[in-house]
């Protein structure tokens, strides 16, 4: 009998924000094992806020955040990547000014220099057009191309779990497409951990294993995407769609 997925990441009760704005109520939240969890709400529902206070970014008022069983609430951004989780934020995601080739040195800043070179030709591998341009400076990537950098910059530490705050944004449904199965490959190909918070509800589900539905910084739903999708009346009410 196969063995249940068991949760990398659990939060428990969390309250959270950002100095005096309080965004975050009792929220319970759990990322299992080689899974892709997806959180979605309306815009202000305190979905990049969630990724945020797991990876130490802003204020935590009360509640737990456990990573494999061990407490990391109020941990700050270096010594939650240093327990392997990587966190991609929409936007100033890799270092502009930079060619591909030093973004990956730069990222692998917590690696022994000699193990950023042998895992080099590994990311290159998983993402192809990284290599084509290893001596381009990132500032002359498409949107699609920046997010595969981050991606590869942040496999080269080889995290246990990727954070992505809405990746797909700005990006032709094309491009969005071919980002959002990277991701999922890093999921089949490394057996990383995903949680993606996505603006495109519909997108998002196709590529879901699991998914958390957040409205006015408190739970909604939690289940499986055919689950949701079951419920038209909480498309409706809030997301949008029918």
């Amino acid at each position: 009998m196969a063995m249940p997925e068991r949760a990398i990441i659990h939060v428990d009760t969390l309250s959270a924000g950002y100095e005096n704005s309080h965004i975050l109520f009792d929220v319970n939240f759990e990322a299992k094992e080689k899974q892709v969890t997806i959180v979605i709400g309306p815009n202000g529902s305190g979905k990049s806020t969630l990724i945020k206070s797991i990876f130490g970014l802003n204020t935590t008022y009360s509640g737990k955040i456990t990573l494999q069983g061990k407490d990391i609430t109020g941990f700050v951004p270096h010594k939650v990547a240093r327990e392997k989780i990587a966190y991609m934020p929409q936007v100033n995601n890799v270092f502009a000014n930079l060619t591909i080739k030093e973004n990956l040195i730069m990222a692998g800043y917590t690696v022994d220099p000699s193990t950023v070179q042998e895992r080099m030709p590994g990311i290159f591998e998983a993402f192809p057009v990284l290599k084509k341009y290893e001596n381009t400076k990132a500032d002359t990537l498409s949107g699609g191309e920046r997010q595969m950098l981050g991606m590869g910059m942040a496999l080269i530490r080889k995290p246990t779990v990727m954070m992505f705050d809405e990746p797909t944004a700005g990006l032709s449904p094309k491009l969005a497409h071919e980002v959002l199965d990277k991701i999922k490959q890093l999921k089949e190909d490394f057996g990383i951990t995903i949680v993606l918070v996505e603006q495109n509800v519909r997108r998002a589900l196709k590529f879901g294993d699991w998914v958390y539905l957040l409205a006015g910084g408190k739970n909604v739903f939690s289940g499986t995407p055919k689950d949701l999708l079951s419920q038209p009346e909480l498309g409706k009410l809030y997301l949008g769609i029918s």
